[in-house]
């Protein structure tokens, strides 16, 4: 299996829009956070989530089926491949199934609304709650590309309170907060 290191390099090399690299990065984290909680290898939930968008820059009308083409290539494993098409299986038509699928779409745009969300806040993600990210759902003009439906459907997958979920994350991402710029 490839190593972090591997995946990292690889992430370089595709993705050149910081904002996605820390996008890729906040979804790595948070998924290992899950990956933690629930038993599971802690590296291959990791790799998931970092590499789950890496084609997204130079191939977006494809993907993630380019990104899932290189991995395979790379050796990188069929769980891994599997939840990354299951991230977009409005495309892909490729449900999630296991747990990792389900975690992957539960932690992708969800990571994007709490940055958003922190971004905008004096205070950066310190402090920042769960009532504040259901307050800028409603707000449809922010972080518009951001899919509620699958936000809230992401917490239902894994069984868990939204509120519990959107804090999970929170947390996971303080982990690296000064990484994905978000303190102040």
């Amino acid at each position: 299996m490839p190593s972090r290191d591997d995946a990292v390099a690889l992430l370089h090399a595709w993705v050149d829009n910081v904002g996605l690299r820390n996008h890729m990065r906040a979804v790595e984290v948070a998924v290992r956070s899950y990956a933690r909680r629930f038993g599971a290898d802690e590296e291959v939930w990791g790799l998931a989530g970092l590499l789950h968008d890496l084609d997204w820059e130079k191939y977006p009308e494809e993907h993630p089926l380019r990104a899932v083409e290189e991995l395979r290539s790379r050796g990188y494993p069929e769980e891994v491949l599997h939840a990354i098409l299951a991230h977009r299986h409005d495309f892909t038509h490729i449900e999630p199934e296991t747990l990792l699928d389900r975690t992957l779409l539960a932690c992708d745009e969800l990571t994007g609304l709490i940055t958003a969300t922190a971004l905008v806040r004096p205070s950066g993600i310190e402090g920042l709650e769960p009532k504040s990210i259901k307050k800028k759902m409603k707000d449809k003009t922010f972080a518009a590309g951001v899919d509620r439906e699958e936000v809230v459907r992401g917490a239902e997958l894994l069984g868990i309170d939204f509120d519990e979920h959107v804090a999970n994350v929170i947390a996971a991402m303080r982990e690296i907060a000064p990484e994905l710029g978000l303190v102040r």
